[in-house]
């Protein structure tokens, strides 16, 4: 079970706000955590942050993980004070209306409400439609456009107010596990393998900009130029009424973590974590994928000349809203494996 330094550390995580673009608490937050156990971090020009292990040899070993989110910004203040906003990323237009949101200002964070009309004010015509994101606004209490943008200013950023939460026994709620689980997996392998010698140099990266385009993968493996990469990532569990297995295959909540086959993973890397997994009993599961994933092993499988690629992913209920769940012991049988995964390297 994830407890003490390490469960507080998630914590943190999660509630820190870090939409595409608006990821440097969430960095900074890992870089002074991760800080205590490798030779060095460090922050680029793109916002990415980057750790470093330094090891013997001239091979470059790099995991990926990023720490954008999905969310919101305020694009129009109009005089009645109502903030009106766009989505950050893939957002659900059903899943809006009436949830608290957390708002990043200069000031510090404040919480607004996305309001709309009550049931019993709304045709049904409307009944019968998705709402447009244009047609949402959000309320922060504020009287006039004036008292409004004393608080806030076009372009802050936004996500759910939600923080992480046990449900039960094993199971987390929480927004942001897309792809906050994975920088968490990414932590706690840095750290293990901290006190081993490696015959190879690992760099650690908190991508950013996964959510709009792979951007800081895209930039980062440019200028690390890896061997070998492994990216951390969360994947959809099919576990759930509603789902057609026939088309996404079937992924468990607690299966344990996803090892991904198929043209953007590099067979031997493929191969190796399906050998690694099973020597050191740690369950897993399969994921066929038979296009570029859309992941940050897109971009970072054809970077330069190539990468031997491979993509772990953790399952997760209910991807890009506000109530994902894990299990937390998909993030333990991750850790175990890129540990061992890594140990082999050697």
């Amino acid at each position: 079970m994830i407890k003490g330094d390490s469960l507080n550390f998630l914590e943190k995580l999660i509630s820190t706000i870090s939409p595409s673009g608006f990821e440097h608490d969430a960095v900074s937050l890992w870089s002074s955590y991760v800080k205590r156990f490798v030779s060095r971090v460090g922050i680029d020009v793109n916002g990415n942050g980057i750790a470093l292990c330094q090891g013997e040899g001239n091979r470059r070993v790099m995991l990926a993980a990023h720490i954008d989110e999905i969310g919101y910004m305020v694009k129009y203040i109009d005089r009645e004070g109502f903030l009106y906003f766009a989505p950050i990323g893939g957002v659900d237009p059903h899943l809006i209306p009436g949830q608290r949101v957390w708002i990043k200002t200069k000031k510090g964070r404040i919480t607004g409400v996305i309001g709309r009309k009550p049931i019993h004010l709304i045709s049904r015509d409307e009944e019968r439609k998705v709402a447009k994101i244009e047609d949402m606004f959000i309320d922060i209490g504020a009287k006039s456009e004036k008292e409004a943008k004393k608080r806030i200013s076009v372009g802050d950023c936004l996500v759910p107010a939600v923080a992480l939460e046990n449900l039960y026994g094993d199971i987390f709620v929480a927004r942001g596990f897309d792809d906050k689980a994975g920088v968490f997996v990414m932590s706690e392998v840095l750290k293990k393998v901290s006190q081993q010698k490696l015959k190879f140099t690992l760099y650690g990266v908190a991508t950013t900009q996964e959510e709009i385009g792979l951007r800081g993968a895209r930039t980062s493996s440019y200028d690390i130029s890896p061997d070998i990469a492994l990216v951390i990532e969360v994947t959809f569990a099919t576990d759930f009424p509603g789902i057609d297995k026939r088309k996404v295959g079937q992924i468990n909540l607690g299966g344990g973590p996803v090892i991904a086959r198929g043209p953007n993973i590099h067979p031997e890397i493929f191969d190796l974590l399906v050998r690694v997994a099973e020597k050191n009993n740690i369950s897993y599961q399969i994921e066929a994928i038979e296009r570029p994933t859309g992941t940050d092993a897109n971009i970072i499988q054809i970077t330069k000349s190539g990468v031997k690629t491979g993509l772990l992913s953790i399952p997760i209920r209910y991807m890009h809203t506000a109530v994902e769940l894990i299990n937390a012991k998909d993030l333990e049988g991750a850790i175990r494996l890129i540990t061992a995964f890594l140990k082999v390297l050697q």
